[in-house]
Protein backbone atom coordinates (compact mmCIF):
# COMPACT_ATOMS: atom_id res chain seq x y z
CA UNK A 1 0.00 0.00 0.00
CA UNK A 2 2.80 2.47 0.28
CA UNK A 3 4.12 1.64 -2.77
CA UNK A 4 1.44 2.44 -4.49
CA UNK A 5 0.81 5.75 -2.89
CA UNK A 6 4.56 6.91 -3.47
CA UNK A 7 4.10 5.36 -7.14
CA UNK A 8 0.80 8.14 -7.19
CA UNK A 9 3.19 10.46 -5.97
CA UNK A 10 5.32 9.89 -8.11
CA UNK A 11 3.06 10.57 -11.18
CA UNK A 12 1.11 13.96 -10.12
CA UNK A 13 4.81 15.70 -9.80
CA UNK A 14 6.54 16.90 -12.88
CA UNK A 15 8.32 19.16 -11.30
CA UNK A 16 12.49 19.27 -10.25
CA UNK A 17 12.75 17.46 -6.83
CA UNK A 18 15.94 19.84 -6.37
CA UNK A 19 13.99 23.15 -6.47
CA UNK A 20 10.68 23.78 -4.62
CA UNK A 21 7.85 24.69 -5.44
CA UNK A 22 6.78 28.55 -5.95
CA UNK A 23 4.42 28.80 -2.76
CA UNK A 24 7.14 27.57 -0.42
CA UNK A 25 10.04 29.95 -1.93
CA UNK A 26 6.96 32.98 -0.92
CA UNK A 27 6.67 31.43 2.59
CA UNK A 28 9.95 31.11 3.06
CA UNK A 29 10.85 34.40 1.99
CA UNK A 30 7.86 35.94 4.28
CA UNK A 31 9.08 34.23 7.18
CA UNK A 32 12.52 35.01 6.63
CA UNK A 33 11.50 38.92 6.18
CA UNK A 34 9.73 38.58 9.24
CA UNK A 35 12.39 37.08 11.22
CA UNK A 36 15.15 39.27 10.07
CA UNK A 37 12.89 42.27 10.99
CA UNK A 38 12.11 40.60 14.51
CA UNK A 39 16.41 40.08 14.78
CA UNK A 40 17.03 43.74 13.57
CA UNK A 41 14.77 45.25 15.63
CA UNK A 42 14.70 43.79 18.77
CA UNK A 43 17.20 41.34 19.12
CA UNK A 44 20.21 42.87 17.06
CA UNK A 45 19.62 46.35 19.48
CA UNK A 46 19.56 44.09 22.71
CA UNK A 47 22.65 42.23 21.86
CA UNK A 48 24.47 45.59 21.02
CA UNK A 49 23.06 46.91 23.82
CA UNK A 50 24.60 43.78 25.84
CA UNK A 51 27.93 43.93 24.30
CA UNK A 52 28.23 47.78 24.59
CA UNK A 53 27.63 46.99 28.20
CA UNK A 54 30.36 44.36 28.55
CA UNK A 55 32.89 46.26 26.77
CA UNK A 56 32.34 49.29 28.94
CA UNK A 57 32.75 46.96 32.36
CA UNK A 58 35.89 45.04 30.38
CA UNK A 59 37.33 48.87 30.09
CA UNK A 60 36.10 50.19 33.77
CA UNK A 61 37.79 47.08 35.14
CA UNK A 62 41.25 47.43 32.70
CA UNK A 63 41.33 51.18 34.09
CA UNK A 64 40.31 49.94 37.51
CA UNK A 65 43.50 47.66 37.44
CA UNK A 66 45.72 50.30 35.78
CA UNK A 67 44.76 52.85 38.31
CA UNK A 68 45.34 49.33 40.96
CA UNK A 69 48.48 48.70 39.41
CA UNK A 70 49.89 52.66 39.79
CA UNK A 71 48.85 52.80 43.29
CA UNK A 72 50.72 49.47 44.35
CA UNK A 73 53.74 51.07 42.36
CA UNK A 74 53.07 54.01 44.06
CA UNK A 75 53.01 52.15 47.78
CA UNK A 76 55.73 50.00 46.27
CA UNK A 77 57.96 52.97 45.98
CA UNK A 78 56.95 54.84 49.38
CA UNK A 79 57.46 51.72 50.97
CA UNK A 80 61.06 51.22 50.11
CA UNK A 81 61.65 55.25 50.40
CA UNK A 82 60.42 54.20 54.31
CA UNK A 83 62.39 50.93 54.33
CA UNK A 84 65.51 52.62 53.19
CA UNK A 85 64.60 55.61 56.03
CA UNK A 86 64.14 53.52 58.81
CA UNK A 87 67.62 51.54 57.99
CA UNK A 88 69.29 55.10 57.42
CA UNK A 89 67.28 56.03 60.81
CA UNK A 90 68.38 52.80 62.78
CA UNK A 91 72.38 53.19 61.49
CA UNK A 92 72.24 56.75 62.84
CA UNK A 93 70.51 55.24 66.25
CA UNK A 94 73.11 52.37 65.98
CA UNK A 95 75.95 54.95 65.35
CA UNK A 96 74.68 57.57 68.05
CA UNK A 97 74.66 54.51 70.43
CA UNK A 98 78.19 53.87 69.75
CA UNK A 99 78.98 56.68 70.12
CA UNK A 100 77.08 57.62 73.90
CA UNK A 101 78.89 53.75 74.70
CA UNK A 102 82.14 55.68 73.90
CA UNK A 103 81.53 58.52 76.37
CA UNK A 104 80.20 56.51 79.06
CA UNK A 105 83.09 54.03 79.32
CA UNK A 106 85.41 57.17 78.22
CA UNK A 107 83.85 59.08 81.25
CA UNK A 108 83.99 56.06 83.77
CA UNK A 109 87.65 55.36 82.91
CA UNK A 110 88.19 58.84 83.90
CA UNK A 111 86.16 58.77 86.64
CA UNK A 112 88.26 55.00 87.96
CA UNK A 113 91.06 57.19 87.42
CA UNK A 114 90.31 59.84 88.76
CA UNK A 115 89.42 57.76 92.18
CA UNK A 116 92.62 55.71 91.85
CA UNK A 117 95.12 58.79 91.75
CA UNK A 118 92.53 60.20 94.80
CA UNK A 119 93.15 57.05 96.72
CA UNK A 120 96.55 56.99 95.88
CA UNK A 121 97.40 60.43 97.29
CA UNK A 122 95.40 59.67 100.23
CA UNK A 123 97.32 56.71 100.48
CA UNK A 124 100.90 58.17 100.27
CA UNK A 125 99.63 61.04 102.36
CA UNK A 126 98.25 58.48 105.17
CA UNK A 127 101.23 56.69 104.73
CA UNK A 128 103.90 59.58 105.35
CA UNK A 129 101.50 60.44 108.09
CA UNK A 130 102.33 57.17 109.60
CA UNK A 131 105.67 57.18 108.73
CA UNK A 132 106.25 61.07 110.26
CA UNK A 133 103.92 59.08 113.53
CA UNK A 134 106.56 56.36 113.53
CA UNK A 135 109.71 58.49 113.33
CA UNK A 136 108.48 60.45 116.30
CA UNK A 137 107.38 57.68 117.93
CA UNK A 138 110.96 55.86 117.11
CA UNK A 139 112.86 59.29 118.09
CA UNK A 140 111.59 58.91 121.79
CA UNK A 141 111.55 55.61 122.17
CA UNK A 142 115.34 55.28 120.64
CA UNK A 143 115.95 58.30 122.54
CA UNK A 144 115.40 56.54 125.89
CA UNK A 145 116.42 53.50 125.31
CA UNK A 146 119.68 55.07 124.38
CA UNK A 147 119.54 57.13 127.17
CA UNK A 148 118.40 53.83 129.59
CA UNK A 149 121.48 52.51 128.29
CA UNK A 150 123.96 55.30 128.77
CA UNK A 151 122.85 55.71 132.41
CA UNK A 152 123.20 51.79 133.00
CA UNK A 153 127.06 52.14 131.27
CA UNK A 154 127.26 55.48 133.55
CA UNK A 155 125.76 54.33 136.40
CA UNK A 156 123.68 57.55 136.85
CA UNK A 157 119.86 58.17 135.37
CA UNK A 158 119.76 60.12 132.52
CA UNK A 159 116.38 60.38 131.60
CA UNK A 160 115.97 64.21 133.06
CA UNK A 161 118.90 65.60 131.97
CA UNK A 162 117.98 67.64 129.07
CA UNK A 163 122.04 68.04 127.61
CA UNK A 164 121.10 64.06 127.39
CA UNK A 165 117.95 64.67 125.36
CA UNK A 166 119.92 67.47 122.94
CA UNK A 167 122.12 65.02 122.06
CA UNK A 168 120.28 62.41 121.37
CA UNK A 169 117.99 64.63 119.02
CA UNK A 170 121.78 66.11 117.13
CA UNK A 171 122.53 62.18 116.72
CA UNK A 172 118.87 60.89 115.01
CA UNK A 173 119.54 64.41 112.78
CA UNK A 174 123.26 63.50 111.86
CA UNK A 175 121.53 60.17 111.11
CA UNK A 176 118.87 60.94 108.95
CA UNK A 177 121.12 63.25 106.97
CA UNK A 178 123.75 60.62 106.24
CA UNK A 179 120.54 58.37 104.81
CA UNK A 180 119.44 61.30 102.55
CA UNK A 181 122.98 61.95 101.28
CA UNK A 182 123.25 58.21 100.57
CA UNK A 183 119.78 58.37 98.37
Amino acid sequence: MLNALVTVAAEESTQNPLFPAGYDIIWSAVCFVIIAIVICVVALPRLNKVLDARSAAIEGNIEKADEAQRQAEAALVEYTQQLADARREAGEIREGARVDGKKIVDEARANAVAEADRITVSAHAQIEAERQSAMISLRQDVGSIALDLAGNVIGETMSEDAKAQAVVDRFLAELEASEKAAQ
